[in-house]
């Protein structure tokens, strides 16, 4: 036990917390297994920790055991309000629950906060959608030193894949282009109430400089999503949709118009999207 709070399966017969699959929830109920989430986390002492969908609390209670200086919980499910707030009195101060959609939340005023970390069991329906509008923070680095964060397994490998892999696409792009990710933890399915019908895995996100030449995510956005939309074909076919002359655009950025997008490093995409910039402006 990290604390002397209820076993979880007690809070959610006591509260009638029965998971939702319209809100995507999966609740996590070892709190063994919650505990090494926040570990992964790294330290929290200093930390002020951004937690998404944390349901009866179990990840919560971690993450307030190890540390955490203030948790802020976003739950769009008011059913499970109750149940934080018994956490809230068992840690007093430290706890402060929005009953709100993450997708929605206004993220801007925790730029006030030093030592921003994200730490979250994502509900899957929103997970990839969350993640990509905290990699489109407009200023960069981000409000959040690090993101700690579940997904289903197959989209945690596709975040991580490398180029040239058959998982390797936008999200890997966009991904590693602004973040150095890393799938530290995996969990099988029969770890989660009710059981998912994937396993999982936990990736932890440390925010980078870009790689390679400077460009606008917006453009990198653009040039991802056409070279992956038509993966099977050479780059100077699938670029036709975004550009008049493909074949002059990848020479630009010193990139072999026979090659296909899952052939091109983060770096090569950068070059390609810094490249589209310029002829939009020409």
């Amino acid at each position: 036990m990290i604390d002397d709070l209820p076993p979880l399966r007690e809070v959610i017969r006591t509260h009638d917390l029965a998971a939702r699959k319209s809100l995507g929830q999966n609740f996590l109920l070892d709190l063994n297994l919650t505990a090494r989430i926040a570990r992964l986390a790294g330290p929290l002492e200093q930390s002020v920790v951004v937690e998404i969908g944390p349901g009866p609390g179990g990840l919560t209670r971690a993450l307030l055991s190890a540390g955490a200086i203030k948790l802020i919980a976003i739950e769009r499910d008011a059913r499970c309000l109750p149940a934080l707030q018994e956490i809230f009195d068992h840690y007093p101060g430290k706890l402060e629950v929005h009953n709100s959609d993450a997708l929605t939340f206004d993220y801007k005023p925790l730029s006030a906060h030093e030592n921003v970390k994200i730490v979250a069991n994502l509900p899957y329906n929103i997970a990839t959608k969350l993640l990509i509008d905290w990699l489109r923070a407009p200023q960069w680095p981000p409000f959040y030193q690090s993101m700690t964060l579940m997904f289903q397994k197959e989209v945690a490998l596709r975040i991580c894949a490398d180029f040239g892999s058959k998982a390797y696409g936008r999200l890997a792009v966009i991904s590693q282009w602004r973040t150095r990710p890393e799938i530290v933890m995996k969990l099988p399915a029969r770890a989660f109430t009710p059981p998912p019908k994937v396993d999982s895995a936990v990736v932890h996100f440390t925010p980078i400089d870009p790689a390679g030449e400077e460009c606008r995510l917006e453009d990198l956005e653009v040039v991802s999503a056409a070279a992956f939309g038509q993966r099977r074909k050479m780059l100077r076919s699938s670029l036709k949709q975004i550009s008049k002359t493909p074949t002059e655009l990848l020479k630009q950025a010193g990139i072999e118009p026979e090659k296909r997008a899952e052939q091109l490093s983060i770096a090569a995409f950068t070059r390609l999207a810094q490249a589209y910039g310029v002829s939009r402006t020409i």
